[in-house]
């Protein structure tokens, strides 16, 4: 079951949902919450093939701060909410991007949009251009939305505990 703007704000209320920052009423919509672009980037380094199996991140990607980045046509980069979210045990949720942006080309979270029960932490954006122009993005910008869904019966492995990227976010 998808929570509504209604049930979201009580799960807000009785922590079953934590937001920090909080989310103002505007960002909450009919069925999500927008969340927001934070000035942390990490960018692709140079160098040759990207083996899936061995390869490390901190390898690959090189992290930066900036207020704002040009993303030229075709170029990805991983971004971050402000947000941080922590979910009970019985409570999961999906990233998705805004439509807004999509139209422009631009892709705010291209996979790994599942946030797992149990999870506790600022969420990774996988952030591409497939428009023919480079786009901006800046920091404090309304990029991407979350769903909630109340799960069958609590996880026994909530992510915040179990997951081994979570553990350092």
């Amino acid at each position: 079951m998808i929570l509504s703007n209604v049930d979201i704000k009580k799960y807000l209320k009785a922590g079953r949902i934590k937001i920090q920052p909080a989310p103002s009423e505007e960002q909450i919509g009919a069925t999500s919450v927008d969340l927001t672009l934070a000035d942390e980037f990490w960018k692709f380094r140079k160098g040759g093939i990207i083996d899936l199996e061995t390869a490390k991140q901190e390898d690959v990607l090189e992290k930066f701060s900036a207020r704002a980045v040009e993303l030229k046509p075709g170029q990805m980069m991983l971004g971050k909410t402000v947000e941080k979210i922590t979910l009970a045990p019985d409570v999961c949720g999906k990233l998705e991007g805004r439509s807004r942006y999509a139209r422009f080309g631009t892709a705010i979270h291209v996979s790994s949009s599942l946030i797992h029960a149990g999870s506790s932490n600022h969420q990774i954006l996988e952030i591409v251009n497939f428009s023919p122009r480079p786009v901006l993005l800046k920091a404090g910008m309304r990029v991407c939305q979350v769903m909630f869904q109340k799960i069958s019966s609590p996880t026994s492995k909530p992510y915040a505990k179990f997951g081994k990227i979570a553990r350092r976010q």
